[in-house]
């Protein structure tokens, strides 16, 4: 069953909806635009709109007949911090910001879908349409989340999607279980003896106990971790000195830690803080560990992701719907969600065969139009089908 034939046809005008939202880039927490432009779309369809949930972020609730059962589809709106290198005419006119994730992709595609169910209302049920601020870092999910989301809007699922440029166009995702790692922080501060790097004997070097403790962390993911989950501890800073014949006082190491289960998460801070103390004592220095958690890893429920999985092959075919995939090790904060209400976060192909597309998070990334009737249409008929009239 293709897409939709009622969302494909406005096609033309999803293009320019989701064009001007990328030549307007907001940083999280200030959408500012983007949140009036989809609370003004949504309330002329008839639409009931909560603003001012985190902030930016809002909630769209459409309720047709009088089933009690409700579900909720989510979707992102920031952008990020870098200057856009594309040359199209709907380049990013905001410096220093860029839709360089696909976020107006994905607010056009839930706008499409809320129409087009405002305009048929073929279901019984409610359904709440949630715009989420600060997804790239700035954790909106858990401040919607924190402020009674779910409280406020109750919902018997939850789901959320994610362009996808590895994967062609037509093809979409409903894995079940863990699909996306943690995404946690670290600093280390080495404290030594500075001193003049003709005499080291006189000193405590922390630009050599550093590199051994970023040689010991590589040891807690191949010697401390199972074989069969998975884990990267990557330092990604090292700040020491300032001249070639001082041995500094201080190091400053900085990096990431990701990880799919909590439990591997718990285990990996407590090892790093040991190994990371032990190593500056062994030279008779200090080391400080600071550690902050971001995003928990997302894991799809068997029971939302089988419901996905059916909406999505009613809209690619059944062979076309990836069941198993390993996980990604980057973060999404879709978790926050899904770790309240059962949930699934599904992938959409965006990749048409022999073209050649930027990553996400590239200067010259864009977002391909051309999926904006799948993933409308996805939503669309997983409110119909998960909200059926009797």
């Amino acid at each position: 069953m293709p897409v939709l034939n009622r969302i494909a046809a406005s096609l033309p005008e999803l293009a320019e909806w989701r064009r001007d939202l990328h030549a307007h880039p907001e940083l999280g927490f200030e959408e500012h635009r983007t949140s009036q432009i989809v609370a003004e779309k949504l309330e002329s369809w008839g639409i009931t709109v909560t603003r001012n949930i985190a902030g930016t972020g809002l909630v769209g609730t459409l309720k047709v007949g009088t089933s009690d059962r409700a579900i909720g589809i989510r979707a992102d709106m920031d952008a990020l911090p870098m200057e856009e290198e594309n040359d199209f005419p709907h380049r990013s006119q905001n410096a220093g910001r860029m839709h360089a994730c696909g976020h107006d992709g994905h607010t056009t595609m839930l706008l499409a879908a809320a129409r087009h169910l405002a305009e048929t209302r073929n279901f019984d049920g409610t359904v709440h349409f949630i715009f989420q601020p600060a997804e790239e870092g700035g954790g909106g999910g858990r401040v919607m989340v924190e402020e009674g989301l779910f409280e406020r809007f109750p919902c018997d699922m939850v789901f959320g999607l994610h362009n996808d440029g590895t994967l062609p166009v037509g093809t979409m995702t409903a894995v079940a279980g863990s699909v996306s790692a943690s995404s946690d922080t670290f600093t280390i501060t080495i404290t030594g003896k500075g001193g003049h790097a003709a005499g080291p004997h006189r000193s405590i070097d922390p630009v050599v106990i550093g590199s051994q403790i970023v040689i010991g962390l590589q040891t807690l993911v191949s010697r401390r971790t199972n074989p069969l989950d998975s884990a990267v501890i990557s330092v990604t800073q090292f700040h020491a000195g300032s001249a070639n014949n001082v041995i500094p006082n201080e190091a400053v190491l900085k990096g990431t830690v990701r990880t799919l289960k909590s439990e591997t998460q718990d285990e990996l801070q407590k090892l790093m803080q040991t190994l990371i103390e032990a190593t500056a004592m062994a030279h008779g220095a200090t080391a400080t560990l600071v550690y902050k958690r971001g995003y928990p890893p997302v894991v799809n429920a068997e029971s939302a992701t089988e419901r996905a999985a059916i909406a999505a092959a009613k809209i690619v075919g059944q062979d076309h719907v990836i069941r198993a995939r390993p996980p990604g090790m980057g973060g999404e904060d879709f978790s926050y969600m899904a770790q309240k209400v059962p949930g699934c976060f599904v992938r959409v192909g965006q990749v048409n065969p022999g073209e050649t597309r930027f990553p996400a998070h590239h200067p010259r990334y864009e977002f391909n139009d051309e999926i904006i009737p799948y993933g409308a249409s996805l939503w669309a008929t997983l409110v119909e089908q998960e909200l059926a009239k009797a």
